[in-house]
């Protein structure tokens, strides 16, 4: 970490720049795509949708929302470690997440400007949405006296590619099941303030309405390409991402209970409700679901979770023990098991019966 010159507005002195946290499978990570091929898409089919949320975005709801007020002018020392620790690292998560985003976007925005204006204005206003709650995370982090070099992480990052079908489907999950995550934790806030800790959580409301709208925006694209909705493979694309977003959450959430707990929430519990809320708004659009409620799938959701954190512990003694053979050669032994588990447990959840959501909403109706 480097120390800043300048002391924040509370008055901290030696804000420090944060070193990024080491990426993992399960870290936020960076996209790109095919830019020509996503500004020759033709979503004729459901324009006037399309324009509605653009409108949407053009009203900008939040402009106002996300301004630091009064109660973060106050000293954060009374936080032990602990807990500071737990809070800067959920403040990193969800910023370098945020940026992500904005980084996505401000790009599809600028490649389709003159190719697909009306796709590039949405995904401008989406870089504003997401420049905005980036910005907003990361002067949260300054009041424990350290910051993320954004600038940085554009171009230390590495960058996965997605083509644009792919960007769409975990792109429209991503942002249903952020607005799942931020209402529940706000409600439950409000009902126990209690555990509200830190004022950013106020914020959540707000937040969960963006995440909404983007989520809505990615669905109308999807349904302007019958095609990545309504045949076979796309059944099987839909059942992938479900799993594999879910999947993510739940390792690492369960990984970070303490920070739940110090909410005042169960992880667990917390994550059974989102992914079943997720699941039922993807119902809506995708024609089939995961069977969450199968008593197999949080059973064997439950085994990764307990596999990731054998792998951590593995990795934490592997690298107290670096550099004996003997002992390097038991921690590959003991994290391929561990892994072989996980896939093991995907693998079967993948290739659970899945429901057919219409089937499955008149059921509910």
């Amino acid at each position: 970490m480097t120390k800043s010159m300048n002391a924040d507005k509370n008055g901290n002195n030696g804000v420090q720049t944060k070193t990024p946290a080491s990426e993992s499978l399960l870290t936020p990570r960076f996209y790109t795509t095919d830019f020509d091929a996503m500004a020759k898409l033709n979503v004729e089919s459901n324009k006037l949708e399309l324009e509605v949320i653009i409108e949407e975005f053009r009203m900008d709801y939040n402009q106002h929302h996300f301004i630091r007020d009064q109660e973060f002018n106050q000293s954060w020392s009374h936080f032990d470690k602990r807990t500071k620790s737990l809070m800067t690292e959920f403040l990193e998560r969800s910023c370098t997440a945020e940026f992500s985003g904005f980084l996505l976007y401000k790009e599809l925005s600028r490649n389709l400007k003159t190719k697909n204006p009306l796709l590039a204005e949405g995904f401008a206003f989406m870089s504003r949405d997401e420049a905005r709650h980036a910005g907003f995370l990361n002067k949260s982090m300054s009041d424990f006296n350290l910051t993320l070099d954004l600038g940085f992480l554009t171009k230390s990052r590495k960058y996965t590619f997605f083509s644009p079908k792919f960007i769409f489907y975990a792109t429209y999950l991503s942002e249903k099941i952020g607005y799942w995550r931020y209402i529940t934790i706000y409600r439950h806030l409000e009902k126990n303030p209690e555990y509200r800790i830190y004022p950013i959580f106020r914020f959540f409301e707000s937040w969960c309405q963006d995440e909404n709208r983007h989520g809505d925006f990615f669905a109308a694209l999807l349904k302007s390409q019958p095609e990545l909705l309504n045949t076979f493979v796309a059944k099987l694309w839909c059942r992938f991402f479900l799993l594999s977003v879910f999947a993510t959450m739940y390792l690492n959430d369960l990984q970070r209970s303490s920070f739940y707990a110090t909410i005042g929430l169960d992880a667990r519990k917390f994550d059974i409700h989102v992914i079943k809320k997720t699941n039922q708004s993807a119902g809506r659009l995708f024609p089939i679901i995961l069977d969450v409620d199968n008593p197999n799938f949080f059973k064997y959701l439950d085994q990764c979770a307990e596999a990731n954190l054998r792998l951590i512990e593995v990795n934490a003694k592997e690298k107290d023990h670096y550099g004996h053979i003997g002992q390097n050669i038991l921690y590959f032994f003991l994290r391929s098991v561990n892994y072989s588990i996980i896939v093991t447990k995907l693998l079967q959840m993948m290739f659970m019966k899945p429901l057919d959501s219409q089937k499955y909403w008149n059921t509910i109706y």
